[in-house]
């Protein structure tokens, strides 16, 4: 029997999230700081790419998965530049619309993932009580 990695990728999933609502905070925090560069995470993709979790191929036609199994860390990096607000005459690169955008969307991927756990786990509880 496989083990389930569904438990393994919410998880890693949930770190993801976490670092990068810390870094939206901060650059939210810093919004008025002089000189200040907005900063973001590696996307969940990139991550996800070199973790050991990969999709079992079940029919040749299916997608293969990544065969990388390397562990990555979160890169946190410059924020691209937003060509709206640009660098302001302090030096500062932080776009409040643009922080609070991807707070939002943060959010909805938490509700999401904790969702899916719970919804896979009642099914897995509801498996074991038959």
């Amino acid at each position: 029997m496989q083990p389930i990695q569904l438990f393994d990728l919410a998880s890693r999933q949930a770190e993801w999230l976490t670092i990068r609502q810390q870094v939206v905070s901060g650059n939210i925090a810093n919004a008025n700081t002089p000189k200040y560069h907005a900063k973001d995470v590696t996307p969940f993709d990139a991550v996800l790419d070199h973790s050991d979790f990969s999709m079992a191929r079940t029919n040749p036609a299916h997608l293969s998965g990544n065969d990388i199994s390397q562990k990555s860390d979160i890169n946190i990096r410059d924020s691209a530049l937003d060509q709206e607000i640009g660098v302001q005459q302090s030096g500062n690169t932080v776009s409040l619309a643009d922080e609070l955008s991807k707070s939002g969307e943060i959010k909805r991927q938490y509700d999401l993932n904790t969702s899916l756990v719970g919804s896979f786990n009642r099914m897995i509880l509801m498996a074991v009580k038959s």
